[in-house]
């Protein structure tokens, strides 16, 4: 099929063919370039970009359902990218290891695909945002990226979303860990989830010490949820709501969009350059170079310099 006739399948909603377009990016398809030339178009950014990130249990998975249910009820179209550290599902329609994903499986007025981490440190894929772009053609008014987890470099999810949700629950001594992986930065809006369970209020009071500490214009609400029982939905969304208008009035909005979108150039760019130093290995040119070195004629900096104008 010409990508052409794909994506205008994508564009009308058709799944099967939104989840091609996503295999086709995350496997780096040849027709990359095409499809993202064909995907340009002159109103980009209408979608909502959320991303929800935390620690293994605190319940991202169920609780990015509940927003999906949350945002349904609003009559919003939704996509979600869940990045798992696994192989991706090929038909890309259904987390099978999610069950309460499985509640909106036969909506189509939602989209759900897994995407494979591939070890990328920030927990997200290298393809993801090419994947946000497939499902914004396909007209997902907002777009929910679950990532792997969190750690210390795992925060680049902020580079993507508009807002970005950590999540947090009583128990797992996460209000510390967030302060040591920088969570406090990244953070737009807190989730505390399971909050019908012991600790949930001192989880609360902690961040909110932490929070006073960190001199930032927007300071993240705290929001407690029971996501398994969709307790708290609307306040998350009215929270998500509030941190939109913030973006919108202060003009912060549009600042984000042009990191993403220079990130995503360089990330482009970079990968086109490791594909033709990849080439260069076994290459006459290499071995002089690294002779020369050896034999103290050049320096490494040097050395560089000069492989990088032979390859153009």
């Amino acid at each position: 099929m010409e990508v052409s006739d794909l994506i205008a399948r994508a564009r009308d909603g058709q799944p099967r063919a939104v989840a091609r377009l996503i295999s086709m990016v995350e496997n780096g398809s040849p027709r990359l370039r095409e499809i993202m030339a064909e995907l340009r178009t002159d109103r980009p950014h209408r979608a909502r970009i959320i991303g929800l990130t935390g620690s293994p249990g605190v319940g991202k998975s169920t609780s990015t359902g509940m927003l999906v249910q949350a945002f349904r009820k609003r009559d919003k179209k939704v996509g979600v990218l869940a990045v798992d550290p696994s192989s991706p599902f090929t038909g890309g329609a259904l987390l099978g290891d999610r069950v309460r994903m499985q509640d909106h499986a036969c909506d189509p007025e939602v989209f759900i695909r897994s995407m494979a981490s591939r070890g990328h440190l920030g927990g997200l894929s290298w393809a993801t945002p090419q994947a946000l772009r497939v499902l914004e053609a396909a007209g997902c008014e907002v777009i929910l990226i679950e990532t792997v987890g969190v750690g210390q470099a795992e925060v680049d999810i902020a580079s993507l979303a508009d807002t970005t949700v950590v999540l947090l629950a009583p128990g797992m001594g996460d209000g510390i860990q967030a302060a040591k992986a920088g969570i406090l930065e990244i953070a737009d809006v807190f989730v505390v989830n399971k909050a019908d369970r012991d600790g949930a209020q001192a989880t609360i009071r902690e961040l909110r010490n932490m929070l006073a500490l960190v001199e930032r214009v927007w300071r993240p609400p705290i929001v407690p949820t029971v996501a398994y029982r969709g307790e708290g939905a609307e306040d998350v969304v009215n929270a998500l709501d509030e941190h939109l208008a913030y973006l919108e009035e202060s003009g912060e909005l549009a600042r984000r969009r042009q990191v993403r979108a220079r990130d995503e150039i360089e990330a482009i760019a970079l990968a086109a350059l490791r594909s033709r130093f990849a080439h260069l290995h076994g290459d006459r040119r290499l071995d002089v170079l690294a002779d020369r070195v050896l034999d103290g004629d050049l320096d490494p900096y040097t050395a560089a310099d000069e492989l990088m104008e032979a390859i153009g």
